[in-house]
């Protein structure tokens, strides 16, 4: 298998709520091959989905009833702690709930996370060993 990941699918509650907060509250632009019950962002060569939670499960043969901590976290990398600062307050503005304060942190950078209507919690990071490429991406030493 190639070392490759293309799509994170978030099964979410309320497909609508979830779609206006990323589409008009962080201003992500879905793809024109997003429907009436699915959205693709497309994200620098990985692809960010919102899907009904009862629809994923069902597709996935499992009960959509998941509960705690699911062991998993979605990251957005900024490139300086101002832009960690900004992304939490936005996204607070928006809703979301601060689950953890932008702090410095035990590896060296600065970092906060919020958890999105649904309860996915993003980590919001400056990494200071990271850089970025010309698209934006992080450049792993």
């Amino acid at each position: 298998m190639r070392q490759k990941l293309s799509v994170i699918t978030l099964g979410v509650k309320d497909f609508n709520r979830s779609l206006e907060f990323y589409q008009k509250g962080l201003g992500w632009k879905p793809s024109s091959a997003s429907g009436e019950e699915i959205a693709f962002f497309p994200m620098g060569g990985v692809v960010f989905a919102l899907y009904p939670r009862e629809k994923l499960a069902e597709d996935a043969t499992v009960d959509p009833r998941g509960s705690g901590f699911s062991g998993m976290t979605l990251a957005y990398n900024a490139k300086n702690q101002a832009e960690v600062d900004e992304v939490l307050r936005t996204v607070q503005a928006l809703g979301a709930k601060i689950v953890k304060p932008a702090q410095k942190v035990f590896w060296g950078g600065y970092s906060g996370y919020f958890a999105d209507p649904d309860g996915y919690l993003w980590e919001v990071a400056w990494n200071p060993d990271w850089a970025f490429d010309e698209h934006d991406n992080p450049v792993l030493p």
